[in-house]
């Protein structure tokens, strides 16, 4: 069985108590921290810094995972590596040289990662799969958090997983938007290994009750 992850989105979390937010939802059993970074530039939408990232780091132990939807991308990227990212990820799209930006990243101390959009083709990967730790899949158009997962995506996720197990490196496969109990199965099933999930779990209750209840889906894989 696939080691699974899940990654709550502090998109949908409280600002007022971002500290308390991530320190919860850690407890309450989640592997990773996923930070949506966006610009009102390359997403129609503006969230949080490298200061945020600075802030929350010392809240957790777990990795944080910083998706980076802004454009040019590589001036930020020594400022998130410097706060606290465990993980970087870029759209190819916010980038004149893809190469050059995952080495900036892995060079920073990080893992590396590109992330497709819906309708994003794939070719990119053909370049650069040696230089990557992680491929984010996403699963609504990027900008605004509590949209419907697209079903598309999973064909998408399928040729990705191809593609891993065919370069026989050990990338993670990471599926982002609209993602909540009823559909993490089949994200599973199509080859993801984590999952990206704001409203879904911020907007609970009980932050456990829905973890235990994602990890209960995918041991059905």
């Amino acid at each position: 069985m696939p080691n699974y992850r899940i990654a709550p989105s502090i998109l949908s979390a409280d600002f007022a108590r971002l500290g308390e937010e991530v320190r919860n939802v850690v407890a309450a059993g989640a592997d990773i921290i996923h930070f949506d970074v966006m610009d009102n530039h390359y997403v129609p939408n503006l969230t949080i810094g490298p200061l945020v990232c600075e802030a929350i780091r010392p809240h957790v132990q777990v990795p944080i995972d910083v998706h980076l939807m802004v454009k040019p991308v590589d001036r930020i990227i020594p400022d998130f590596a410097k706060a606290g990212a465990n993980i970087i990820t870029f759209h190819p799209e916010a980038s004149e040289h893809i190469d050059r930006t995952l080495q900036l990243i892995r060079d920073n101390g990080c893992k590396a990662g590109l992330v497709f959009n819906p309708a994003t083709p794939l070719n990119h990967l053909e370049h650069v799969m040696d230089k990557l730790d992680i491929i984010l899949m996403m699963s609504v158009n990027p900008g605004f958090g509590g949209q419907s997962f697209i079903p598309h995506t999973l064909k998408k996720i399928e040729a990705v997983r191809k593609m891993i197990d065919e370069s026989g490196r050990n990338i993670m496969l990471e599926v982002d938007g609209g993602i909540k109990i009823d559909n993490i199965e089949a994200a599973a099933r199509a080859g993801a290994d984590t999952f990206v999930a704001g409203s879904a779990i911020f907007g609970k209750p009980d932050y456990k009750a829905v973890i235990d209840a994602m990890r209960s889906e995918l041991a059905k894989v």
